[in-house]
């Protein structure tokens, strides 16, 4: 499955923006896999107050080998995987 992508250009803050992607990189998402989830979420609810229900993988989690061998794989062969915006949700 593929969606038709488009470059866009937003003005952001340079702090948030850094700082945005170290958060989302704690869950495993690109800055662009973040920005597309919270856009997705905001038009599924149609208001801007949600609740984000994920939690870090953190070094001492149980899940952290698997997430980090995921993340190495996925370097070697991004072919292979699809991207955040591929999966279905419904």
């Amino acid at each position: 499955m593929t969606f038709d992508k488009v470059r866009t250009n937003v003005y952001l803050d340079k702090s948030l923006k850094e700082e945005a992607k170290q958060f989302f990189k704690q869950y495993g998402l690109s800055l662009s896999d973040g920005l597309n989830f919270l856009l997705k979420k905001t038009l599924e609810k149609k208001e801007l107050d949600f609740d984000m229900q994920i939690e870090p993988i953190l070094p001492g989690d149980t899940d952290y080998e698997i997430a980090k061998n995921a993340y190495e794989n996925y370097k070697k062969h991004p072919e292979n995987y699809v991207t955040f915006d591929e999966i279905n949700w419904d």
